[in-house]
């Protein structure tokens, strides 16, 4: 059990987020500096913003607030690369200077007061605190029936995640050490983190309304995220095929000796009816079973090709004592403090 102030960082991923921004950050703010005064964060501790390549001025409200402010930080992404990539990011920047790292939303829809609560399960001696939302109550009907129907089915296909656990979590350095191992391209992090094995606990809090703007999850993304965490962290679709491909053989093996002692019996056997049928099934089968098989195929292919996660296009890191500016349009060296453990992001130099 450790008591001295540690240098905690809120990582904070940040999508056109230009409307609940200003007022998300002064909140986050508020609630460091209270914790900073009771003593439970260092000084040194500070809210890194990771733009996602927003098209609006979200970049330019990070900044704005680095100038202002030393506690803040800001990185920059040369693209939208996802919010599983911007998450990734924060933390493998934070980890360079952080004791521990705690990821939340920028529309602060995940109750920031659990903040204590985390530190509490820190001190404690958890590596990964996982934040759990109470009741689903602010979803609408079908984000609810979805949602419930994401996290049935990952478990029933065997993937270690937390049911309504949406990335708002806690991590130490030691943590954020043995997650700059894992070098998969396709990310999940949901799925990834529990598997890390170190030991954890969570904690309950309610969901707030969003404040401003509107959500940047779509029901395409979220269906995209569905689809990685199936493929990133499950094999048993794959088994699954290979069940369903073995009755399909057999019910297709007892159709054909039904059909043969029908034609020694001089017996018509229905034709029509019965092709349409089983051709209808077999093709439907075969070509769901393609898509799968192809799901998997593609997440190869994109690991082969190791492409970085992410390419970091600006970085902003202001010292608290010194108060000098770390920016990357002004010294590209600085980039080194936000490279993992592999090289695998390409830091660019903004002109």
């Amino acid at each position: 059990m450790n008591n001295r102030p540690n240098t905690l960082y809120l990582v904070v991923p940040c999508y056109n987020e230009e409307e609940a921004l200003p007022h998300s950050a002064q909140v986050m703010r508020e609630k460091l500096n209270r914790l900073m005064q009771e003593g439970k964060a260092s000084p040194r501790s500070k809210i890194l913003l990771v733009n996602d390549g927003s098209r609006d001025k979200t970049w330019q409200i990070i900044h704005s607030l680095c100038d202002k402010d030393t506690v803040f930080a800001g990185l920059s992404f040369s693209r939208n690369y996802g919010h599983q990539s911007a998450i990734l990011a924060g933390m493998m920047a934070a980890r360079q200077h952080a004791d521990i790292a705690v990821t939340i939303d920028a529309d602060l829809q995940q109750d920031i007061e659990a903040l204590d609560q985390f530190l509490e399960k820190y001190q404690a001696g958890c590596e990964i605190v996982y934040g759990i939302r109470n009741d689903r109550n602010t979803d609408g009907f079908f984000k609810k029936l979805t949602a419930n129907a994401f996290y049935g089915l990952m478990h029933l296909l065997g993937c270690k995640v937390m049911r309504n656990h949406a990335d708002y979590r806690l991590l130490s350095k030691k943590a954020l050490d043995a997650l700059a191992e894992y070098k998969e391209v396709n990310l999940f992090l949901r799925g990834l983190i529990p598997t890390m094995g170190f030991q954890s606990d969570v904690v309950y809090f309610d969901v707030k309304e969003r404040e401003a703007g509107t959500s940047k999850y779509t029901f395409r993304k979220m269906l995209t995220l569905a689809t990685d965490g199936i493929t990133s962290m499950s094999t048993r679709p794959i088994q699954l095929i290979t069940i369903l491909g073995f009755l399909v053989s057999v019910f297709s093996f007892c159709m054909i000796i039904y059909c043969i002692v029908d034609w020694f019996h001089g017996r018509n056997v229905p034709g029509y009816t019965t092709s349409l049928v089983v051709s209808l099934l077999m093709g439907g089968l075969t070509i769901f079973s393609l898509g799968i098989v192809g799901e998997y195929v593609g997440k190869i292919y994109l690991e082969t090709k190791a492409r970085p996660r992410y390419i970091v296009e600006s970085f902003i890191w202001r010292d608290v004592k010194s108060q000098n500016s770390t920016d990357n349009s002004e010294n590209s060296d600085n980039f080194d403090d936000i490279k993992n453990t592999e090289n695998e992001e390409k830091l660019h130099a903004s002109n």
